[in-house]
């Protein structure tokens, strides 16, 4: 699961239009969107899977949008929602010399539907236990990327280092004024 819980903050953080590190963000396009989904472990899926994962990323940002404002029932909602849209099905596979492990696979045997499929089930595992709270969108202004907590400590509040070291440097400056 959290492989494909980082592939949906991936997707959500490469294919979603916003701001990132303090600067406006917008998705990659052509080759260099095919390189990114290939560096965030999606691979190689094409163009019409391209534009079906955009499509969803969307509704994936929703569920972490909900998280971070509080609203659990709206993220489980949101849930729902894909998980009934992509009609995810469990599957075990076995593939690469590693043992047989769980895939979800949706409708239409796609590259994309399986990756959102496996994303909505990941997601639902983490809202539907204790760990429901470590999903976000980053704090710093001018930033909505998401992220998942997975520190120690469940305390994590910025997307990446980058944010949280511009964060703690402004607050330092205006200390120091």
């Amino acid at each position: 699961m959290d492989l494909v819980v980082g592939i949906a903050v991936g997707l959500v953080n490469t294919l979603t239009p916003g701001e990132r590190r303090g600067r406006p963000y917008a998705p990659p396009e052509g080759e260099a969107r095919r390189a990114a989904l290939i560096e965030i472990g999606a691979g190689d899926v094409g163009e019409q899977n391209t534009a079906v994962l955009t499509e969803m990323a969307n509704e994936l940002r929703a569920v972490f949008a909900a998280v971070a404002a509080g609203d659990i029932d709206a993220a489980a909602h949101q849930v729902n929602h894909l998980l009934e849209q992509t009609r995810a099905r469990p599957h075990l596979n076995r593939h690469d010399g590693e043992p047989w492990h769980l895939h979800f696979h949706g409708i239409g045997g796609t590259i994309a539907a399986d990756w959102v499929a496996g994303c909505a089930t990941g997601l639902a595992v983490v809202l539907g236990g204790e760990f429901h709270d470590r999903l976000g969108v980053c704090t710093a202004p001018h930033c909505d990327r998401v992220y998942v907590d997975t520190s120690r400590n469940g305390t994590r509040r910025f997307c990446s280092t980058a944010c949280q070291n511009r964060v703690k440097t402004a607050a330092f400056r205006a200390r120091a004024r």
